[in-house]
């Protein structure tokens, strides 16, 4: 089964692209409605199996301390980077940990992934 995602406003274009064409089935909050709160995100993202891919840090508060449901988190800390380095680096995300994101809170930060089973 490939593994699906939902990628949130501010990841960026170049990422949705990216995981597009490398065939991953990806749904953007773009798509639906770029103003979509963060709970409704992570709803849909929980009722369709999607993994979040998001540099929103309040996925984090609803993931860990709230305990809501989700099919995975992946927070991307690149607040300065371009859109084509977010795509680079979820280039590597995919090639070394694709198999390890579903179901986890995922974060990259300074070139490291940190995977933490929720």
């Amino acid at each position: 089964m490939t593994l699906k995602f939902i990628v949130d406003v501010g990841v960026g274009k170049k990422v949705e692209t990216w995981l597009a064409i490398n065939g991953y089935d990806v749904s953007t909050v773009r798509a639906i409605n770029p103003g979509l709160p963060d709970l409704i995100i992570l709803q849909i993202a929980a009722n369709e199996g999607r993994v979040v891919i998001t540099m929103d840090k309040d996925f984090g508060e609803m993931v860990y301390h709230a305990k809501l449901p989700h099919a995975g988190v992946l927070l991307l800390r690149l607040e300065d980077a371009s859109g084509r380095e977010k795509a680079m680096v979820i280039a590597k995300i995919m090639e070394d940990y694709a198999d390890k994101l579903e179901g986890r809170f995922s974060v990259y930060r300074s070139g490291r992934l940190r995977i933490r089973r929720v």
